[in-house]
């Protein structure tokens, strides 16, 4: 079970959104949630997560919570990263359920009806899928090769695991355990703690103002996010069982080269015929008995990370609007 802020939710929904330079875009989304979500009739807030934006979206998201009742801005002091914006404005949510999405308004809130619908049906998350996506064709291509990548080492039957747009109930994560640049593969989360996931076509459409955040610079953090999401998905409770399997292949490249060498000394009688050997045999001990080393450390932080409290990787500077007081 996840540790929120707000551990007894008093709304049905919180749209959660991160923004970050999206002066000319906020106020339009903000009206565009809000139109998409009253006719449902539950009980909603919108959850605007200011991540240190410096182009003047401040002072429009103020505007904002001052014009609807429903929503909530989170500034931060700095900008920390949109995973950390989407922790931020989940554990100060009040929903039952959770919906994000992005602020740059290429997903559309018209979609979010049917998440909530197909949620209800008995699944912990339902992820967006851009299936027509309004993107140049190498951000197509590198996220396709991503999601085929992440999709082979995960299992997670999602082909678009970097939509924004997605729709969980509130036990399906715990943003304290969200860091990094994770924001693409919350989805692996989900699964990891054994929740059930549907993905759902949705619309998505051309930026039409402000500049992306995204280019191809990116694409060794994203090669880099799956290296440790493969980690993450199979030991991140285990840490040193990883480290113990590179040990282990170092002891194996250790035993024969040790064999090597004592096979070159019986057969030439000299010692000097098998000393390239016998250091390399020597070089991948003492490896392989740093590398167990480091696996408990690993083991033993992350179990210290899980025995602390109150600890948040944000830095708040105000909230505004909700009922909420400003906290840092």
């Amino acid at each position: 079970m996840s540790s929120y802020h707000q551990e007894n939710p008093t709304l049905d929904l919180s749209v959660v959104v991160p923004i970050y330079n999206e002066r000319e875009n906020a106020a339009p989304l903000a009206d565009d949630i809000v139109k998409a979500v009253e006719p449902t009739s539950k009980s909603f807030e919108v959850v605007l997560v200011n991540d240190g934006s410096n182009d003047g979206t401040d002072t429009v998201l103020d505007e904002i919570a001052q014009k609807h009742p429903q929503v909530k801005v989170i500034h931060f002091a700095g900008n920390r990263g949109q995973t950390i914006a989407i922790a931020a404005g989940m554990y100060y949510s009040a929903g039952k359920v959770l919906v994000t999405m992005d602020g740059d308004r290429q997903n559309d809130p018209t979609d979010i009806p049917a998440l909530l619908e197909r949620l209800e049906q008995g699944f912990d998350c339902v992820s967006g899928w851009r299936r027509d996506r309004q993107d140049t064709g190498p951000r197509r291509f590198v996220s396709q090769v991503a999601n085929k990548i992440v999709r082979k080492v995960t299992g997670v039957p999602v082909h678009d695991l970097g939509c924004t747009l997605k729709a969980y109930t509130r036990k399906a994560l715990d943003p304290t355990e969200l860091f990094g640049e994770m924001h693409r593969f919350l989805a692996v989360y989900v699964l990891a703690r054994g929740g059930k996931i549907s993905e759902m076509v949705v619309k998505h459409h051309p930026r039409t103002a402000g500049t992306s955040k995204y280019g191809m610079s990116r694409t060794a953090r994203v090669m880099a996010d799956i290296l440790l999401i493969r980690i993450l998905h199979k030991y991140r409770t285990r840490p040193s069982h990883m480290f113990a399997k590179v040990a282990q292949y170092m002891f194996l490249g250790a035993v024969v080269f040790g064999a090597i060498s004592a096979f070159n000394v019986l057969r030439t009688g000299m010692l000097s015929a098998g000393s390239t050997s016998f250091l390399v045999a020597v070089i991948l001990s003492a490896t392989a008995v740093n590398i167990l080393v480091a696996g408990l450390v690993a083991e033993l932080v992350m179990r210290a990370r899980h025995a602390l409290s109150g600890q948040h990787p944000w830095s708040i500077d105000r909230i505004v609007g909700g009922n909420e007081s400003a906290e840092s």
